[in-house]
């Protein structure tokens, strides 16, 4: 595998934290919204979180791209044009943009950064991607309704300096590439303008008019609750990193700047390894362990979507968000001490609880049981401790040396 490419790993920041916990377990680049004008206007990262993050990206040797995103009306301009010039200054990466007005904004403002085509702009050909690239895009992010034949053909008739980048785990959108109306409809929160309100997600009620009785409802109900019919489940394609890695992919997004902390080391860490050990030893290559780390996080079942058959119909999750009942967010390591380690909780953490620690760069994780625990203030010996308030702390004695970032794992 000497001259074989080995693609970017690329993880959703929806913090300055999260930036760091992606790059410590792997990432070779973050990307993060830009306040209004990124589709995750909820999870925005402010001027001053974005301008550490990407200072701190340089200082270790990765990459920062920011989001300009948003299909803009006009009355966004001036503000994309501050924000443009401001990313400029700053020497961000790249920018995300899909609105054709607002990479034209980017040429004349941000002349020194790159343009990378977002999914939103539905690149599902080469078509399209030779069309972005003579209008000086240097990546395109591909539609994730493609399966791995479209995506050969783009590769192989693209412009050879294009980079391509695709996803492979998180959320699938239940609009065409993410440009969806529903979430606008129903909760005056527009997608396209990074307010989603998630609508698809949503419980719903089914009624069928009976027939030849206009008027007459039936209900369809998959139980009491409703049906989830518009939900999906998570992308996931850890068992076709070779033939990913094969078709020389550049870059390997990771969906997720709204969760957590855990959920990026957890995901990171699994496609770190599964890549470079691929890349060291492709005939042993085994995605079953890294399967079983991702499981552990997931929030819905998990699906390869289109990749390997456009007729897959196995990706809806008619019964609506399936929270892992077995692992959750133990905590985060501030302080590491042979027997006080300070360690910031996420979860209620007892005594004879069933932990695991998550080491970077190792797809094995290291459990222990929590066999003390003392107040960080006092030192004083505690039976429990609740996450009452943020950042709040405890000290653990810990069964291995760990460095500040790690983060730990709870067994339920």
């Amino acid at each position: 595998m000497e001259n074989k490419k080995i693609p970017e790993l690329l993880a959703p920041a929806g913090s300055f934290e999260k930036a760091k916990t992606a790059f410590l377990y792997g990432a070779d680049a973050v990307y993060c919204g830009t306040g209004s004008l990124s589709l995750r206007s909820r999870a925005e990262v402010n001027d001053d979180d974005l301008a550490k993050t990407i200072q701190y990206a340089h200082s270790i040797g990765k990459k920062v791209y920011a989001a300009i995103n948003i299909y803009a009306w006009d009355s966004y301009y001036e503000e994309i044009k501050e924000q443009a010039q401001m990313l400029n200054d700053l020497k961000v990466d790249a920018i995300i943009a899909s609105d054709g007005g607002v990479m034209e904004i980017l040429k004349q403002y941000a002349p020194d950064v790159d343009i990378h085509v977002s999914t939103q702009a539905n690149t599902v050909s080469y078509h399209s991607a030779n069309f972005w690239y003579k209008n000086g895009a240097t990546r395109v992010i591909l539609g994730r309704e493609l399966n791995k034949e479209q995506i050969k053909e783009i590769m192989t008739h693209k412009e050879p300096k294009l980079e391509v980048e695709m996803f492979v785990h998180g959320a699938i959108c239940f609009g065409y590439s993410g440009r969806c109306f529903l979430s606008d409809f129903l909760a005056s929160r527009s997608a396209n303008l990074g307010d989603c309100a998630q609508s698809c997600r949503w419980a719903y009620n089914v009624y069928v008019e009976e027939h030849n009785k206009p008027g007459n409802l039936m209900p369809v109900e998959h139980d009491e609750k409703g049906t989830y019919i518009f939900s999906s489940k998570d992308l996931c394609l850890i068992k076709e990193i070779p033939e990913i890695v094969e078709m020389g992919i550049d870059s390997l997004k990771i969906e997720g700047r709204l969760k957590t902390e855990y959920y990026l080391a957890s995901v990171v860490n699994a496609y770190r390894n599964a890549i470079d050990d691929y890349m060291k030893n492709p005939s042993t290559y085994d995605y079953t362990k890294y399967l079983t780390e991702l499981e552990k996080t997931k929030t819905r079942g998990l699906t390869t979507f289109y990749f390997n058959d456009r007729n897959n119909k196995d990706f809806q999750e008619y019964d609506g968000k399936q929270y892992n009942p077995n692992y959750e967010f133990g905590g985060k390591v501030l302080q590491y001490d042979e027997k006080y380690s300070l360690i910031e909780i996420r979860n209620k953490l007892t005594v004879g609880d069933t932990m695991e620690v998550l080491i970077p760069g190792q797809i094995e994780t290291r459990s222990f049981t929590i066999e003390n625990l003392w107040d960080s203030e006092t030192k004083q010996e505690i039976e429990t401790v609740n996450p009452g308030k943020a950042g709040q702390t405890v000290l653990m004695k810990l069964p291995t040396k760990v460095e500040e970032g790690w983060i730990l794992r709870r067994r339920k």
